[in-house]
């Protein structure tokens, strides 16, 4: 189809500008004709490229698109508006995004710091997540899709060739091939597998590699055989290309380009806690390394490869769910050994029920405790002396399977701390006490534990002190 020219009308849109000319689409800044108020917000239409020569997958990407944006909601996505007929002219209109994508810090002169690209990497991984939650896979993450508000947030565009799992997935019914941009592509889908949210995670880990050394991981292979060497490669460590890579950095991305998809992180929610808490991430061989795999290893992943057996994943937002972060509220006074004790069963039992789930222990201290430090350093060692009490606390529990972290919050109002630490860190789940402030006071006024119960933003899970029932009658 032949590029639309300013001044055309169509079916009710009036055409400004074209904003991107590309191999599968353009994309124009539009807005109401005759007259009528645009909805809050500045649109833009993306109209496919049907020429002759183009391949079946440009008008199933754009089906495919037009059915998945509609579905979807939230700040990690543009707002949908309108679509036209696919047999008469197709088009999608959308909410207009200004702002930077990814390709900004890839191509810029001076490396971003590794604080940036950690503040890069969590919000793109929030918006994966977001994602993933709405049982949509995107499959084509990439520096030119991924785009940054003013705030930070990040927002995901083209959903040509993603997944839903709720929908008839059009591409793999259609193409039955490899489908996705080479130099980003994980494992799994270089041979047919689409749906699994880790795929995902491998994407964020290229971009997070060429954002750390300036280099691709795996190049820009154009053949099936070069793709499929995936399949049982890994990349040069970062480390023996950009030495100022921190151990916690290499740690992360390795993670998120290991081969088989068991071995990544089981969610972006986890991802992205990692790259807001660097301080708190496990170390394992991946962080050491500055030598690559030998050949005996990857020899082994061949043969390995060859004869693996893909199975399809749950729906992403199931995935999702089973390794959740559980965030356990910890009070630092005022409370009892009964609380302190249900506080740790209540957590055991959740943990119990989720294997590879995250807990993150959480306690919350008054700015006045630090500001009455003479120095910095007794400040630190009053947080040194609290996320000690955490790890105390929290020794007698099963870690088996789970990566547990500590956290001391400076906040005068401690509900609003931990509400805004759970919609920060993408928590599932909240445990916490809820009698840390005694019963009577609860039946008048809205405790902490109440105010977090009305407003979090997931799951929460008060707990009652073991204490006899037929004191909670008797008259004081």
């Amino acid at each position: 189809m032949r590029a639309l020219e300013s001044g055309t009308v169509l079916d009710g849109f009036s055409v400004d500008a074209c904003l991107h000319s590309g191999g599968m689409a353009h994309i124009y800044r539009v807005h109401y004709a005759n007259g009528h108020a645009n909805p809050g917000f500045e649109l833009a239409m993306k109209v496919p490229r049907m020429a002759p020569g183009d391949g079946a997958e440009t008008i199933v990407s754009f089906e495919v698109e037009c059915q998945i944006l509609q579905a979807l909601h939230g700040v990690h996505v543009p707002r949908f508006v309108a679509a036209g007929d696919l047999q008469r002219i197709p088009y999608l209109v959308m909410e207009y995004l200004d702002g930077p994508t990814l390709d900004h810090w890839i191509n810029a002169k001076d490396r971003p710091a590794m604080q940036e690209i950690a503040r890069l990497g969590a919000a793109l991984a929030r918006a994966v997540h977001a994602l993933h939650q709405q049982n949509v896979v995107h499959l084509d993450l990439k520096p030119a899709n991924v785009l940054f508000r003013a705030d930070g947030t990040a927002v995901l565009l083209d959903f040509g060739l993603s997944c839903h799992a709720h929908y008839p997935d059009l591409l793999a019914e259609q193409l039955r091939k490899a489908v996705g941009s080479p130099t980003w592509i994980a494992p799994e889908q270089v041979v047919g597998i689409r749906g699994d949210p880790r795929s995902d995670l491998f994407a964020i880990g290229v971009m997070l590699y060429e954002l750390c050394t300036g280099k691709l991981p795996f190049g820009s292979p154009q053949t099936p055989g070069g793709l499929r060497q995936r399949l049982w490669m890994d990349p040069t460590p970062l480390r023996r290309i950009n030495p100022e890579v921190p151990a916690w950095m290499q740690e992360v991305v390795l993670r998120c380009l290991e081969p088989v998809a068991e071995h990544r992180y089981a969610s972006a929610a986890l991802l992205a806690f990692d790259l807001a808490h660097p301080e708190q991430v496990h170390l394992s061989e991946r962080a050491r390394k500055r030598k690559g795999t030998g050949f005996g290893t990857h020899f082994k992943r061949w043969l390995h490869a060859a004869g693996r057996q893909y199975q399809p994943s749950p729906p992403p937002a199931q995935q999702a769910e089973e390794v959740p972060i559980v965030m356990v509220a910890v009070p630092h006074k005022d409370a009892t050994d009964a609380t302190l004790y249900s506080l740790r069963q209540a957590v055991s039992r959740s943990l119990g029920t989720r294997p590879g789930a995250r807990l993150a222990c959480v306690t919350v201290i008054s700015p006045s405790l630090t500001s009455a430090s003479a120095d910095a350093l007794s400040e630190t060692s009053i947080h040194r002396r609290y996320l000690s009490d955490l790890r105390q606390w929290a020794q007698p529990l099963d870690y088996t399977g789970h990566q547990t972290s500590y956290h001391v919050l400076e906040s005068g109002n401690v509900a609003q701390a931990l509400l805004d630490y759970a919609r920060g860190n993408g928590v599932s789940v909240i445990v916490m006490g809820a009698a840390t402030h005694g019963l009577k006071t609860q039946r008048f006024v809205a405790t902490v534990p109440i105010k977090v119960a009305m407003e979090a933003p997931c799951t929460v899970i008060l707990v009652k002190q073991s204490l006899p029932f037929a004191l909670l009658g008797e008259p004081p």
